[in-house]
Order: structure tokens, then C-alpha cells, then sequence
């Protein structure tokens, strides 16, 4: 009973925690008067962890304790009694699949009986240190597949040794990754792995096992002999569709400044770019329409005629000419979607920028436009045509891969039929819009005038949405994404909420070092 409230019949709760005042009138935790402890944040009952040892085979008495052998190391440590044909390596796989990583013990000990004090209640206090790794607790590959799958975590999450124990989230893995380490293990092993796979089995021991049920895989992005007439890929249909209803426009321009301070080869850089525009076919693609519909037209290296201009400019006006020259509005059926202007505001001081249609490229590819022209223009200076390897795909090639392993939309069997029906029934009965209290009306017609918001994030409150994703199997994205949902539902969005987010696109190796458009929209609905 609460002998505090006014009202009778109230109660008090007792929370199992321990605590005493301290000399500054301040409350200390002392710990648990239970078995549940504290562990980088997280409460863990150990007689979950212990529940879930025992019903493994093999095992028939189970403890866990929270140790802390070396100072400011508190670690999870499971003391097991075995029979013989106990197979560690399955307890563990267990726990991995059962267990949130952060319940998950660091150590196994296995005793022949576990201690008791004199009147039959167990010993903690003479239960074995465990013995720790000096640098990993995981064990090593066991076959060429797991030695493999530890090479592509290492490759992918840019990290050293990998042992088959690791996380793939826990080593700093996120969706964008896991996508790229799903077409890694498609190309190296002849796999398909649902990336949903990797959230249920994330370690490279659960990963391995898992491989054996994956489905066949499918086609793989090859050069191949090209039809006279060239489709465009279904990122390229959108923007084309936005090109005939609005005509040309700055709104899908993607423009790239740099500052480029000391000598500068200008006919070099004309040189290297002309270099850019031969390597990347997207850059050198114009586009039109006949009875069919669109489709690509390549240009030849050699009539690609490379929009390259100089510039002289004074130091006050630079934002101004380049803000102009970002909004120039792209013919797409007549321009090369890319453009260079090279403001001079002294032989010692440029500014460069290039300009390129988001119908030949997305965000991923700066990346490999900045190699690339880094690498030519290198090369020009010192008098040579850069070396570089060839590409094993163009755009034109992914545009014919992906309308070949997709099909007809209009076949029900068709890889396009089944995903158009399950986005209809993902969308079905969608809200039009979100009632949220904006700051001014909402426009008739998309003026394209929205503003992007910068801001921080606290390292402390960075490191909270870690610890909550990895304790619940999910990624940050995903820790923020409902994070976000929630709160344009207080803030009268109801509670069927629609978020579109980009994605990566690059289902394939060989698009990694392209220049090319191949980022989607998805609908997160919650």
C-alpha cells in the first residue's frame, strides 16, 4: 500500500533497484536486488539469456553473470554444463538468432558442474574467469565460404580481420552497405541473398548457413550486342516524362563547384574532360521520341562536341555567374547533359563547374566523375591520354539489363507484373497528402521552392540511436525514419504516414564506377 497518496487503496511498486543517498542528498544506484543488471545502457534480465542456453541441445545447466575483469570492461559470460556431444559453435549460432546483440555473452565456460555454496545455492563468487581474446572473441573462417564472406564484410565496411562471430551492423554496416555487400556476395559466390536475410542472420556464421536456402540468381549486368534502338531505363523514363510536361528546366540539374587555387593547365582540363565525355556513354546521350516511344541516342566520342567555355570573373561576382550558370535549362533531345565553365578570377584562382543533367547521373556518381577527371587531367598534364581500365558496362547496357530481367509490367509472372502488385497493395488507399500546419499555403502547382534545413546532432544523442538500433536488429535509418513518422503524426499528419526516401539503385557490381541515373524512390508507409 502507498502510505503517500491521499487516495486509498493506491499501491507503490517496488523497481528492484538499489540505491542509497549520498553525502550531497543525491540518490546513488547501487545495483539490483534481482539478477538484472545494467549493460551499456541496456537493462538484461540474465534469466533470459539463461533460458534461452538451456533449451539448446546439449546443454543442461546454464548461468550467466555480468563480469568485469578488467576495470571499465563489463562483459557477458555464460558458464554451461554439457554433455559430450555439445557443440559450442551451434550454442553461439543460437544465441545470434535468439538474442539482441547486446544480450549476446562475449565468453563461454564450460564446467563439469556448477559451483554451490554450502547450503545448495550457487557460488558466484568461484565461477572461472573466462579466458578472452586479446583482440576478438570470433572464431576464424571454417570453409572457403566463410573465409570468403569475412573478405567481403572486411571489403565492404572497410574494416580489418573479420571473424565469423562479427556483426555486420555491429562493425558499422547500414542499409546502403548491406545493399552493396548483397551484390558483392551475388557476384563472388552466385548467390541471391535477400537483404532481409542480412538483418535476420548478420554475422558471417549465420550468413554462410543461410546461403544454402537462397534462390537462384539472376542474371548478371554484362555487355552485350546492342539493338539499333536503345530503351530508356525506368529511372530515365521519369525524368523524361518531367521534360515533356514542364520543358527545359534547372530543376533536376546537378551541379558540382570546385575552387581550384594555383597553376592551372586550362587546355589540359578541356583535354581531360573530352577524356570524361568518351569514358562515361551518359554523358554523351541525347534523346528522342518516334512511334515506340523514347529512347537513347549515343553519341560518338569523336562528335561529342565537349561544352567546355572560360570565364574571367571578379572575386565579388563569382556566387552570382555561377548561381546563373547552374540554371541553365538542358534541351535534353539537342544537349550533351553536361556543360563546364571554368570561372578565371586570376592565373592563381578558379572556380570550376560542372553541370550535369540528373538524367546522366545521381549522387553516387560524383564519386567517379571526381576520379576520373582527377585521373585524366593528371595524365594531360604531363602529356599523355590517361590509362585507365575499361569500363565492363555502359549505362545503354544497364538501361537493356534491366528491362530483360524485369519484363512485361503487363505479364502477371512477369518480375515488373509481380512488384507492380505489390506496390499497388502497398499504396492502396494512400493519403493524397499530409495536414500538416505549414507556414504558408500550399502551392496549386510544385513551384519547386522548397528549402533544405541543416543541423547537428549531439554526439551523445548519435550514440543513443545507435545503441536503440543495434539493440532492436535495425539500422539508424530505420531508428530515424520512425523517429520522424511519429512525429508528423503529433503534429496532425493522422496515422497512415507515406515518406518517400532515395535509394542507391546499384543492384549490381558492375554499376559501381558508372556515371549514370540510377537512384529510386521508395515509400516508406507506417
Amino acid at each position: 500500500a502507498n502510505p503517500h497518496s491521499p487516495t486509498p487503496g493506491t499501491r507503490m511498486y517496488r523497481t528492484g533497484d538499489l540505491a542509497h543517498w549520498n553525502h550531497h542528498g543525491h540518490l546513488t544506484y547501487d545495483g539490483r536486488a534481482d539478477h538484472q543488471v545494467k549493460l551499456r545502457g541496456h537493462r538484461i534480465e540474465l534469466g533470459e539469456i539463461e533460458a534461452t542456453l538451456t533449451t539448446q541441445p546439449g546443454i543442461t545447466q546454464a548461468t550467466v553473470q555480468l563480469r568485469e575483469d578488467t576495470p571499465g570492461d563489463q562483459r557477458l559470460v555464460a558458464y554451461l554444463v554439457t554433455t559430450p556431444d555439445h557443440d559450442e559453435n551451434t550454442t553461439r549460432d543460437a544465441a545470434t538468432r535468439a538474442l539482441p546483440d547486446y544480450m549476446r555473452p562475449t565468453a563461454y565456460v564450460t564446467l563439469d558442474a556448477l559451483p554451490l555454496t554450502p547450503n545448495g545455492k550457487l557460488d558466484r563468487k568461484a565461477l572461472p574467469a573466462p579466458t578472452y581474446a586479446t583482440t576478438t572473441t570470433g572464431r576464424a573462417p571454417r570453409t572457403p565460404r566463410e573465409e570468403i564472406l569475412c573478405g567481403l564484410y572486411a571489403e565492404i565496411l572497410a574494416v580489418g580481420d573479420v571473424t565469423i562471430d562479427d556483426d555486420f551492423f555491429g562493425l558499422g554496416g547500414h542499409s546502403l552497405l548491406a545493399t552493396r555487400l548483397v551484390s558483392r556476395v551475388r557476384t563472388t559466390l552466385g548467390v541471391e541473398l535477400p537483404i532481409r536475410q542480412l538483418f535476420e542472420t548478420p554475422t558471417v556464421a549465420g550468413l554462410a548457413g543461410a546461403l544454402d536456402a537462397s534462390g537462384t540468381v539472376r542474371t548478371a549486368l554484362t555487355a552485350k550486342p546492342r539493338p539499333e534502338r536503345v530503351p530508356l531505363s525506368y529511372a530515365q523514363q521519369r525524368l523524361w516524362f518531367l521534360h515533356q510536361l514542364e520543358g527545359p528546366t534547372p530543376t533536376y540539374n546537378i551541379p558540382t563547384t570546385l575552387r581550384l587555387t594555383g597553376a592551372l593547365d586550362h587546355d589540359a582540363l578541356r583535354a581531360a574532360v573530352g577524356d570524361l565525355i568518351a569514358r562515361h556513354e551518359s554523358l554523351r546521350t541525347v534523346f528522342t521520341e518516334d512511334e515506340q516511344g523514347a529512347h537513347q541516342v549515343v553519341l560518338p566520342a569523336e562528335v561529342a562536341a565537349t561544352p567546355f567555355a572560360v570565364v574571367d570573373v571578379a572575386a565579388e561576382e563569382v556566387a552570382v555567374r555561377v548561381a546563373e550558370a547552374a540554371s541553365y535549362p538542358f534541351d535534353l533531345t539537342t544537349d550533351l547533359p553536361v556543360r563546364v565553365r571554368l570561372f578565371r578570377v586570376s592565373e592563381e584562382e578558379h572556380v570550376l563547374l560542372l553541370l550535369v543533367h540528373h538524367i546522366a547521373s545521381d549522387a553516387w556518381s560524383r564519386t567517379p566523375l571526381a576520379q576520373d577527371l582527377t585521373a585524366a587531367y593528371t595524365a594531360r598534364c604531363a602529356g599523355n591520354a590517361p590509362t585507365w581500365q575499361a569500363l565492363p558496362v555502359q549505362y545503354a547496357d544497364y538501361a537493356l539489363w534491366q528491362q530483360e530481367i524485369l519484363g512485361d509490367e503487363t505479364d502477371a509472372d512477369s518480375l515488373a507484373g509481380r512488384q507492380l502488385a505489390y506496390w499497388k497493395r502497398q499504396l492502396a488507399g494512400l493519403p493524397e497528402q499530409l495536414d500538416l500546419p505549414t507556414d504558408r499555403p500550399r502551392p496549386a502547382t510544385a513551384d519547386h521552392t522548397g528549402e533544405r534545413i541543416t543541423f547537428s546532432v549531439p554526439a551523445e544523442l548519435h550514440t543513443r540511436l545507435t545503441e536503440l538500433a543495434r539493440s532492436t536488429n535495425t539500422t539508424a535509418f530505420m531508428v530515424i525514419q520512425a523517429a520522424l513518422a511519429t512525429l508528423l503524426t503529433r503534429h496532425g499528419a493522422g496515422e497512415d504516414i507515406p515518406i518517400g526516401t532515395p535509394i542507391a539503385g546499384r543492384t549490381d557490381d558492375a554499376t559501381d564506377h558508372l556515371i549514370g541515373f540510377f537512384v529510386n524512390t521508395l515509400v516508406l508507409r507506417t
